[in-house]
């Protein structure tokens, strides 16, 4: 099974300010490098969100 996609996440934002995407969650560095680096790694808040879902968030 493919792991989850921070860009599929309902924790995953944009900010217009900075121009960025972030996690909305307080995840630090050394997990953040686990998150992204290691393909068996699942991050433990990830939450399935779709286009309305996320659209209703903002």
């Amino acid at each position: 099974m493919e792991q989850p996609r921070c860009e599929d996440c309902y924790n995953y934002d944009y900010d217009e300010e900075t121009d960025t995407y972030y996690c909305l969650m307080e995840v630090d560095e050394d997990d953040m490098y686990r998150i992204l680096s290691d393909a068996r790694f699942v991050c433990p808040f990830f939450r399935k969100g779709d286009d309305y879902t996320t659209a209703r968030h903002q």
